[in-house]
């Protein structure tokens, strides 16, 4: 099997050769790259060749929020985890509209960060239910009134280019559901529910699941949902 090839982006050494000591460990993971900086990364990059980037969110040049958004432009875009105290919970739903994958705790167990990294390679975005719900929760108190409303409206015509299915399987992606969740809730398979996920990613040119739900929450979707 063909190792992940892992990039790490710190500016604190020692959280640098923490993460490389753990995650180099892994059989099949391979760390091609060392950086300080967010201005370090797409230099890195083109020369490494990572298909995951493990990324800091407060570095003093330029930060993984920007980093992100520098690197999601990219045709070849490798997938992007962010580190975080989720005291910087903006900055995280940001990065997560920019095309993140997922981010991780500073203080996760070691074996769970080695597992978000496959997990993201695999194309699995790492962001539990329970923490869906609390960036849910930030990014509804971020906007009232005319603002909200615009938001909402915006989300609504974008999903209008869903089917009733689709519609379905985005609500529960929205409700922090996996695929074996979705598929026993709409009595379908799990290969089906793999398809329609991809068809909603396609229609709304979105890079994963997170961003299904967070779409589905500005639209209201998921308050339609509980008043139901």
């Amino acid at each position: 099997m063909t190792a992940i090839r892992l990039l790490l982006v710190d500016d604190d050494p020692l959280v640098r050769a923490g993460l490389s000591l753990m995650l180099g460990g892994a059989d099949d993971i391979e760390i091609v790259g060392e950086a300080a900086d967010g201005d370090e990364v797409e230099e890195l990059v083109d020369r490494t060749r990572p298909d995951v980037v493990l990324m800091d969110i407060r570095m003093p040049s330029v930060d993984g929020l920007a980093a992100t958004e520098l690197l999601r432009r990219r045709a070849d875009a490798p997938h992007i985890v962010l580190l975080t105290t989720f005291h910087a919970d903006e900055q995280v739903l940001r990065a997560l509209r920019a095309g993140a994958a997922g981010f991780v705790l500073k203080d996760t167990a070691p074996a769970d960060i080695v597992d978000a990294v496959r997990r993201v390679a695999a194309g699995d975005p790492v962001l539990s239910p329970t923490v869906t719900r609390q960036l849910m929760a930030h990014a509804a108190g971020s906007a009232t009134g005319n603002a909200a409303d615009t938001r909402r409206a915006r989300a609504r015509a974008r999903l209008a280019v869903l089917n009733d299915r689709e519609r379905e399987v985005a609500v529960a992606v929205g409700r922090g559901h996996a695929n074996a969740g979705i598929a026993a809730e709409l009595y379908l398979s799990v290969a089906t529910v793999k398809t329609h996920v991809s068809r909603v990613l396609a229609k709304l040119d979105l890079d994963n699941r997170v961003q299904i739900a967070l779409l589905v929450h500005d639209a209201g979707l998921l308050e339609d949902t509980r008043d139901a």
